[in-house]
């Protein structure tokens, strides 16, 4: 039994006010999703293969084009059903969707032997009400800085639509038909580069679409509870608890709605940080007040994991045995037909669907198997990492569960490169505890998003009190990011760095050698698998 699990997540089920991001291949197309909620509106991303019945039966109040890589030139560059302009939705067009528009709407768009990239120069021009920067640039500066991306250009915007702005390579950096509720950028507004860019995202919503904006942390929180009690009823549940972030603001959140209907299972996978496991029995034995059971599972997941170095496949084999964990468990909840998780909605993303690549399988989400015995509720699925922390401060959460840094699901399975020994966990556990201990005592911890050391399946030469050594290295990872969609490696101070790779040579048998790892996401991820 697999239920769809969208329907206990607030957010795309007509209850809010949405704007739907349409993805031409952005790689801001999170970030334009994430500014629109910044705003007070709900917004979701969906695929330009999405027909105009679809947009029409869902009911948003905007729609919002993204950028992309394509030209609009090129064939089989992405597209959208020119029917969609029929429905009487506004429409924003973020450069290559502003492009999209004015060629769709017989406006020219050149092809010019100069792109503009970066920070740039543009001037505003009157609008159709007379107002210069019209609805969406209105009382801005005559002058501004925005960032551009882009090669192609509008030439002429479609016949009615008054330009409102224009650069020395870009004559028409934005436009609008107010009658018809269709407007343009060919710069990005979503990015902090552009100073402004926040308003003329909020001057679509407010004006161009006329909402007021009411995505807030008490309504999802009301929304939700709404529909967790409609989809249980008087059913027992049990939620997954791992003690991360996640899986606490889920629990605490079903536990508002059903309270004691709800039972949390935590399964030590003996792939946990140091000590990890009696911390969370302990702290969320205290804090949340909620039913607890406890298994210690560290054999079962080692003996799943023998001989497997494949990455998707080592999540696939977490996430199959979890299940088969929490169904084990429904014996001591009188027969818990409902499974709570704390996907989210870049768990989703991530794990690809029809439309989009598989970056990683969550193992809570493309690591399912197909033969689930539960119902799945996830009261957190259309939401953003830094959602859920405020969703758990509006619940009550204490601030050392809702500002605990991101665990992955799997574990440090995901962060010992090659097959999974308890060894090898050993040696990894006591390498991040020392690198996390350090920044908590530097009093770096709050500001790093997420930190953490990584065993790779490699060995190098050393030297060690005269002698050769051929031991292991670790690679230290942390990051900055607001959402984790995309991430920004973490500028720890030298001496900081100098006093982990000293502990850890000295204090971790078999380490002889520490890297950091200085990638940003994108092109890598967080997580090393």
């Amino acid at each position: 039994m697999k239920s769809d699990a969208s329907a206990s997540a607030p957010g795309g089920d007509g209850r809010f006010e949405t704007i739907l991001v349409v993805d031409f291949g952005a790689q801001y197309a999170q970030l334009i999703a994430r500014r629109v909620r910044e705003a007070g509106v709900y917004s979701e991303i969906v695929p330009p293969s999405i027909t105009p019945a679809e947009i029409a039966r869902r009911a948003p109040r905007g729609l919002i084009f993204s950028g992309g890589p394509a030209s609009v030139h090129v064939e089989g560059a992405p597209s959208i059903d020119p029917a969609v302009y029929d429905l009487g939705i506004p429409i924003l067009g973020i450069c290559y969707g502003a492009q999209l528009i004015a060629q769709q709407n017989g406006g020219t768009v050149g092809r010019t032997d100069k792109g503009e990239y970066g920070r740039t120069p543009m001037n505003l021009a009157a609008g159709s009400d007379g107002v210069a920067g019209g609805r969406l640039l209105g009382g801005l500066p005559d002058e501004q800085t925005v960032w551009m991306s882009h090669f192609d250009a509008i030439v002429d915007g479609p016949a009615g639509v008054t330009t409102t702005a224009s650069t020395a390579d870009a004559p028409v950096a934005a436009f609008e038909h107010q009658e018809r509720g269709l407007y343009g950028v060919q710069f990005h507004p979503e990015v902090v580069h552009t100073p402004h860019g926040q308003h003329v995202i909020e001057q679509f919503i407010h004006q161009g679409c006329g909402l007021d904006g009411d995505w807030t942390m008490a309504s999802i929180v009301d929304s939700a509870v709404e529909l967790i009690r409609a989809q249980v009823g008087d059913g027992r549940v049990i939620c997954a608890l791992s003690g991360g972030v996640d899986s606490a603001v889920a629990a605490a959140l079903v536990h508002r709605a059903i309270g004691d209907q709800l039972s949390c299972v935590f399964v030590d996978t003996g792939l946990m940080r140091l000590n990890e496991g009696e911390q969370v029995i302990e702290t969320f034995g205290r804090h949340m007040g909620i039913h607890l059971i406890g298994v210690d599972a560290g054999d079962r997941f080692f003996a799943a994991l023998a001989g497997i170095t494949e990455p998707e496949a080592k999540r696939k084999a977490i996430g199959e045995l979890f299940i088969r964990i929490f169904e084990d468990a429904k014996a001591q909840v009188d027969d818990a037909k409902f499974l709570v998780q704390g996907t989210l909605y870049p768990d989703v993303i991530e794990s690809g669907n029809e439309h989009a690549a598989t970056i990683k399988s969550h193992h809570n989400v493309g690591g399912l198997p197909d033969d689930i015995d539960f119902a799945l509720v996830e009261p957190l699925r259309s939401l953003f990492k830094d959602e859920v922390r405020k969703l758990g401060s509006e619940l009550g959460l204490p601030d050392e569960i809702v500002l605990r840094q991101p665990f992955p699901g799997p574990g440090l399975a995901v962060r010992i490169i090659g097959e999974v020994t308890p060894d090898k966990v050993a040696t990894l556990q006591h390498a991040d505890h020392i690198v996390r201990e350090e920044l908590r005592l530097a009093g770096l911890e709050r500001e790093i998003w997420q930190s953490f050391a990584v065993l790779p399946d490699i060995r190098s030469v050393g030297v060690m009190g005269d002698e050769r050594t051929y031991g292991h290295p670790i690679i230290i990872r942390a990051v900055t990011s607001e959402d984790a969609m995309t991430a920004d490696w973490a500028r720890i101070p030298y001496d900081v760095l100098e006093s982990m790779s000293s502990r850890v040579i000295n204090e971790v048998p078999g380490i002889n050698r520490v890297a950091y790892d200085i990638t940003s996401k994108p092109p890598g991820t967080i997580e090393w698998e």
